[in-house]
């Protein structure tokens, strides 16, 4: 039987924005040498290139709310995640809207990252 994309999904993005929000170095696991992603169009690949992205922010605590999430199983086998939400840094009383896209790929009895891909909302 395969994965329910849904409740694979939601446990992905507990897990995958606890850790943006306070330890994105911790991030790396997620990701493998093929794995893509694009940061507001600035794209690099594999975890060293990701996670060096992701701790060049400049902040060091975040809160993420997700205000909407989609799920669908891909014909690779995968899933396809789709997030709208807010993120709040420390030091700033405005949140930002932003729109986030994972394709995860099952590994053994887990999921990694392959396609990663985050732009800010403006306007």
């Amino acid at each position: 039987m395969s994965a329910d994309p849904e409740q694979v999904g939601k446990a992905f993005l507990e897990y995958y924005y606890g850790l943006f929000g306070s330890n994105r170095a911790a991030l790396a696991s997620l990701y493998q040498d093929q794995s893509l992603f694009t940061f507001e169009g600035a794209k690099c690949q594999g975890p060293a290139a990701i996670v060096a992205k992701l701790t060049s922010l400049p902040f060091n605590q975040a809160k993420v709310a997700t205000i909407s999430t989609d799920f669908q199983p891909s014909i690779s086998g995968g899933i396809i995640v789709f997030v709208t939400g807010q993120v709040q840094t420390e030091g700033e009383s405005n949140a930002l809207k932003f729109s986030q896209v994972f394709h995860l790929m099952p590994v053994g009895s887990s999921f990694v990252v392959t396609n990663d891909m985050f732009r800010l909302n403006y306007g």
